[in-house]
């Protein structure tokens, strides 16, 4: 199993999941013409694709699903309350994912996980193909005991570390701004997300990226040191940008 980013950010969000014959975008936060130019980049082409999956219904993670589906025909899954909640046009091929019950897109077998985010119905993904496990964990607020069991024995996991809490308390984001990002609905600080890592097995954890890092509230050298105690058994570790995501990793 391989996985890549297009792009992760609150400008725009999409990852790339492979296996096999099998090639899934999940979430597309881009305009069409961003998002070929992103696919190319790593060596991608839109027909390649077998189906989007949609996390929830914010622009950075939605925006670009419909035209892109339209185009090239894509099937889209979504929550029923996600799919509600934004008119994004008429999609050539909708699957609900009713229940958070799992599903399978070809060879690749997908738990959506219910998390908390101030979204309609918002869920993350494990991925499971060939006993490989692949966890995409951000957009949530707080870390709740059913997506610490959900998360359990991951080989790769790409986990929000959106923000410093301090730098956010002082930062130029109006009241409730701060509020919202910063809530048990909003989204993981660097701390959050590291005491996260301390819960779960992470024996067999080779591959990590930390993701959905905010310009404006955070920087690279804070998560290094929010990470740097828990971070030494894991082989290696990777740091999404918003404008080249990451290139692919291999499980």
């Amino acid at each position: 199993m391989q996985f890549s980013s297009l792009g992760s950010g609150s400008k725009g969000n999409g990852t790339l999941i492979r296996y096999e014959d099998c090639t899934i975008l999940v979430d597309c936060g881009f305009t069409l013409k961003q998002t070929l130019k992103r696919l190319e980049r790593l060596n991608v082409s839109a027909e390649q694709l077998d189906a989007i999956v949609v996390t929830h219904e914010h622009s950075d993670h939605l925006s670009g699903v419909g035209p892109l589906a339209r185009k090239y025909k894509l099937p889209v899954y979504m929550t029923t309350a996600t799919y509600r909640s934004r008119n994004i046009g008429v999609l050539p091929e909708l699957t609900l994912i009713k229940n958070y019950l799992p599903f399978s897109i070809k060879s690749i077998h997908i738990t959506p996980v219910a998390v908390p985010h101030d979204a309609s119905e918002p869920a993350q993904f494990v991925f499971e193909a060939n006993d490989l496990r692949l966890g995409i964990l951000t957009d949530l607020g707080s870390i709740t005991p059913h997506v610490e069991m959900h998360y359990q024995a991951c080989d790769g996991l790409v986990l929000e570390a959106n923000h410093d809490s301090l730098m956010l308390a002082s930062g130029a984001y109006p009241p409730s701004l701060k509020q919202r990002v910063g809530g048990a609905w909003g989204h993981l600080n660097n701390r959050q997300a590291a005491d996260f890592l301390t819960r779960v097995d992470r024996d067999r954890l080779k591959q990590l990226v930390i993701a959905h890092i905010s310009h404006q509230n955070n920087s690279l050298a804070l998560v290094e040191e929010a990470f740097a105690e828990v971070s030494e058994p894991i082989d290696n570790i990777y740091y999404a940008c918003q404008n080249e995501g990451f290139d692919w990793i291999s499980l």
